[in-house]
C-alpha cells in the first residue's frame, strides 16, 4: 500500500517531470500503492542554482495531471519542489490527494551548503493514509534523530523520505533509516534519484525497511524503479518494479 519512486528528473523542465511522475505513480498504483513518494526536488531536479523564479506554487496549473492521476487511482502523491515563502526559497514536498486537495511540507534541516539557495522551513503535519499516519522527511531531515522521533511522538506509523543521497552518504544515511524503523517500529520509505542530478551522482537504491528494521526491498543503483510495500494482514511484502534505464 506504500511505494517509493526512484525517479530521473530533467533539469528545470517541470512539464516533462510531471509526465514522468504520472507514469511512475500510475505504475505504483497498479501494484496496489495508496501513497507514493518521490525524491527531493523531483519536479525540477536538485540544483543549488535554483532561485525564487524557479519556485512552484501550490496551485501551479502545470501540476493538474497529478491531481487527475491521484483521483483516478485513489493515490496520494508526494513530489519534491522548490517553494517560495516569506523567508525565501524552501525545499518542499507537495502532496496531491484523491479529493483534489494539495498541501505542502517543508524541509526543516538544510544540508551544509544549501543555505546559498534555500531557507529551512517549519515541516508540517503527518499525512493520513487509511489507518496510517505518514511522517514526511526531506533528505537532511533524516540525519537528525529528533525529526523521526517527533514523527513517532505524534503517532506516525510510517516515515517517508524523499532524498538525494550520493554513494558516500548512502551507508551512514541508510543506517539511520534502519535505526528509525527498529527504534520507533515504523515502516520507513526512502526515495532516491536513479541518475545524476545537480552535479551530484546519486547512489540510487531506493528502499523500504519494515518495523523492526529489516530491509524489505531495494531498487538498483541506476534507472527508474518503483519499490512497493504491501501488508498481507500478517506481514509486509516488498516488490521492485523497473521503469526505464537512464541514457549512459
Amino acid at each position: 500500500m506504500f511505494a517509493v519512486a526512484q525517479a530521473i528528473s530533467s533539469p528545470g523542465d517541470v512539464v516533462e517531470n510531471v509526465a514522468r511522475h504520472v507514469r511512475l505513480a500510475a505504475l505504483a498504483a497498479t501494484h496496489g500503492a495508496r501513497l507514493v513518494v518521490f525524491p527531493e526536488l523531483s519536479l525540477t531536479s536538485y540544483d543549488l542554482r535554483l532561485t525564487t523564479g524557479d519556485a512552484i506554487a501550490i496551485d501551479d496549473g502545470r501540476l493538474a495531471t497529478l491531481d487527475t492521476l491521484a483521483a483516478r487511482h485513489g493515490l496520494i502523491v508526494v513530489a519534491g519542489a522548490p517553494l517560495a515563502a516569506a523567508e525565501g526559497l524552501q525545499i518542499a514536498a507537495l502532496v496531491f490527494r484523491p479529493d483534489g486537495r494539495r498541501s505542502s511540507h517543508t524541509k526543516q534541516y538544510l544540508h551544509p551548503g544549501e543555505e546559498v539557495a534555500f531557507r529551512a522551513g517549519p515541516g508540517g503535519p503527518p499525512v493520513r493514509v487509511d489507518d496510517h499516519l505518514v511522517g514526511l522527511a526531506i533528505c537532511a531531515d533524516i540525519v537528525h534523530p529528533a525529526h523521526a522521533s517527533a514523527a513517532a511522538a505524534v503517532g506516525a506509523t510510517v516515515y517517508a523520505a524523499g532524498v538525494l543521497i550520493s554513494e558516500n552518504g548512502y551507508a551512514p544515511d541508510t543506517a539511520l533509516l534502519h535505526r528509525y524503523a527498529a527504534e520507533h517500529q515504523m515502516l520507513v520509505l526512502m526515495a532516491n534519484y536513479g541518475a545524476p542530478t545537480g552535479g551530484w551522482v546519486s547512489a540510487g537504491r531506493s528502499a523500504v525497511w519494515v518495523p523492526g528494521g529489516r530491509l524489505l526491498a531495494e531498487a538498483p543503483a541506476h534507472g527508474e524503479a518503483v519499490v512497493v510495500a504491501r501488508h498481507t494482514g500478517v506481514e509486509w511484502e516488498g516488490r521492485v518494479v523497473m521503469g526505464y534505464e537512464p541514457a549512459r
